[in-house]
């Protein structure tokens, strides 16, 4: 299958109410409003194919750029290609869910991520800490220094509070992360979250939300979750 072809499925699984929940979120247009679960019989005819990927993540079609994540092959994938990617990256759906996923499953992304956690800009801070959870979530634990970790928990402390607003959705999300799938620093993440306490996030003509990182550990603690990992990052 070629450009043309996807796009032309694409476009035929696109609804308007999934459309409008995308844009809800911060999508805007070009896009259709395909359902992600929708993409997979086109992936199972595509498989792996990073060539066609970077044309579809190109479009700027959010559904494009979507289902360019599920077929990127990110070994195949440099730094300055993933520096592509986030800068085309216009919200949260993309920087979190298509290039931090994407980047969690190369030999690169510990290295990548700390770049953008360090950069002060709040897409590329998300789109970092997001990698680190979806590693986390996936990844022995031996894959991680624990003193990093421990810093990285401290950081969050002390900066969560001041950071732009999708940041703090990403660092609260570290934080049940670690508490969750990271048994060296369980505890250590449970004191974190309880010192954070509940995070104020302002919300696109809504009134604000609060994070919690403590009540959903102790959630997973109850449900038996803790050490938990996904078998794959990507669907």
């Amino acid at each position: 299958m070629n450009l043309e072809m996807v796009m032309q499925e694409l476009e035929a699984l696109g609804k308007d109410r999934t459309k409008k929940i995308y844009e809800s979120n911060g999508a805007r247009e070009p896009l259709f409003g395909v359902a992600t679960g929708e993409m997979k019989p086109i992936f199972r005819k595509i498989k792996i194919n990073q060539p066609l990927a970077e044309q579809l993540y190109a479009t700027g079609n959010y559904d494009a750029m979507y289902f360019a994540g599920i077929i990127a092959d990110p070994k195949a994938m440099t730094e300055a290609d993933f520096e592509r990617w986030i800068d085309a990256a216009y919200f949260y759906m993309l920087s979190d869910f298509v290039v931090a996923v994407t980047l969690a499953e190369t030999d690169i992304a510990q290295a990548v991520a700390d770049k953008w956690i360090a950069s002060g800009e709040e897409l590329r801070m998300s789109a970092g800490w997001s990698c680190y959870c979806w590693l986390l979530g996936n990844r022995p634990d031996g894959e991680f220094s624990e003193s990093k970790m421990t810093n990285m928990l401290e950081i969050v402390k002390n900066t969560i509070h001041d950071s732009p607003e999708r940041t703090k959705y990403a660092m609260n999300n570290f934080i049940y992360t670690v508490g969750v799938s990271y048994l060296p620093l369980h505890g250590k993440a449970v004191e974190i979250a309880k010192a954070v306490g509940p995070v104020e996030v302002k919300r696109d003509k809504k009134k604000s939300g609060f994070l919690l990182a403590s009540e959903n550990i102790q959630k997973a603690v109850d449900k038996e979750q803790i050490g938990f990992k996904r078998k794959h990052v990507r669907c």
